[in-house]
């Protein structure tokens, strides 16, 4: 073989092996997926929080989390977070909260789907008597022997506010020992000994270190409220959203959600 021959193909390896290394470096770890950003009211917090785990490590996503209520005024509420601009992909609080958004042009109409039915109950601090609550006149009468009682300012707490001490006509008697309960949650307000009686989401009792849980209300005077998660309208990755919303919803889900005191709806 000619050594000008020898020579060229000395060359075409060389360049070969050039060609093969650069296509290595390029390739280098896959990049991070971008943080998804969700908004969470106190009613499906403890399902959320047992769920979370399972989808970051499936998805390879890391999940940022914002607490608030669904409704009211409050700093940490999540209306006051999107009116603020704070990032947002996926919003999970009660349903007539979540359409209100969808007016307001912040989360995308359409993409709403109901996760769980939420229902009331009460709870009492630690080794308290758990009072009778059984029926509605016993619910009455315990209202009003109660000292004080406290209820969040959320959907629990709006219908106990506005609806159920008038549908009870007890109102003039008990709304006024009644304290509505901002940026915490009722149980730890029962459980440092501020209120003697608490009422909130069930969801939203049972995972409170200090308290017993007495029960629901009765089911002649129960509201059930519907949680549901919808896309935010400003959100970067509506895709990886839908993932999140779908394995929330998914039938692999359901027993953890049933776990935290709340019905799990099915997916359509």
């Amino acid at each position: 073989m000619h050594s000008s021959s020898i020579a060229l193909r000395r060359r075409a390896v060389l360049v070969a092996a050039a060609l093969a290394l650069a296509g290595c470096s390029s390739v280098g770890p896959k990049p991070a997926a971008p943080d998804l950003h969700v908004m969470t009211s106190g009613g499906f917090t403890a399902a959320y929080n047992d769920l979370r785990p399972g989808f970051e490590k499936a998805s390879g996503r890391t999940v940022k989390t914002a607490y608030g209520a669904s409704m009211g005024n409050a700093s940490d509420s999540i209306p006051s977070r999107l009116g603020r601009g704070e990032p947002a992909d996926v919003v999970i609080l009660a349903r007539p909260a979540l359409d209100a958004l969808v007016e307001q042009g912040r989360v995308a109409p359409g993409s709403q789907v109901d996760l769980v039915r939420s229902s009331i109950g009460f709870a009492v601090r630690k080794g308290a008597p758990k009072p009778d609550i059984s029926t509605v006149e016993a619910l009455k009468r315990t209202l009003i022997a109660a000292p004080s009682i406290a209820y969040s300012a959320s959907a629990s707490g709006t219908y106990y506010e506005t609806e159920l001490l008038k549908k009870l006509g007890i109102e003039a008697q008990v709304k006024p020992k009644s304290k509505r309960i901002l940026s915490e949650r009722v149980g730890t307000v029962v459980a440092r000994g501020d209120a003697e009686l608490g009422l909130q989401q069930v969801s939203e009792l049972l995972p409170i270190e200090g308290i017993d849980y007495v029960g629901p209300l009765p089911a002649e005077v129960q509201r059930v409220t519907v949680f549901s998660a919808g896309i935010a309208t400003g959100s970067k990755q509506p895709e990886a959203a839908r993932e999140l919303i779908r394995y929330l919803n998914s039938p692999a889900a359901a027993p953890t959600i049933a776990k935290t005191g709340l019905e799990p709806i099915p997916a359509r």
